[in-house]
């Protein structure tokens, strides 16, 4: 069964929708036998940049700590092309949407101007008392929407 892509309406431009990028450093460990960097790397690679974005927006500390912090509930990575260690990675990071109490989180992989893997997740903002989801505060949502300015759903 073939999924729907969610690189819309195309690769190229899907990608100018990203504004913030950060270069990724593939290590031996992240690599196979063959030299091509390991299906389960990408998905570390989406974790550190999403702390990254969060951290450049300074929100950090508002969604991964405290009373209250975001977790992932759903993680999907295609993969488009084989990565090698000598790479050099770029992994762009966009909220794709906000809901009530979770943020749809969109990544694309690039090298050398081709997008080697795309990526999308769901986080969800918990109450660390309750367990339960916790609205995101309008705050949080007016620092992303002001640094996306456009092509952000569920405002």
């Amino acid at each position: 069964m073939k999924k729907e892509s969610f690189i819309k309406p195309d690769p190229a431009n899907w990608l100018k929708k990203f504004h913030y990028s950060t270069p990724i450093k593939v290590r031996y460990c992240e690599t196979d036998m063959l030299g091509h960097v390991n299906n389960v790397s990408y998905f570390m690679y989406f974790e550190q940049g999403r702390i990254e974005y969060f951290e450049n927006l300074g929100l950090f500390g508002s969604m991964f700590g405290g009373e209250k912090v975001a977790v992932v509930a759903d993680l999907e990575c295609q993969y488009l092309a084989q990565m090698y260690r000598s790479d050099k990675v770029n992994l762009h990071v966009r909220v794709a949407s906000i809901g009530r109490s979770s943020l749809d989180v969109e990544y694309a992989v690039v090298v050398e101007e081709q997008l080697k893997a795309a990526g999308r997740g769901a986080i969800v903002l918990i109450d660390t008392a309750s367990g339960k989801s916790t609205p995101i505060t309008e705050e949080v949502c007016e620092v992303i929407a002001a640094f996306e300015k456009e092509g952000l759903n569920g405002l």
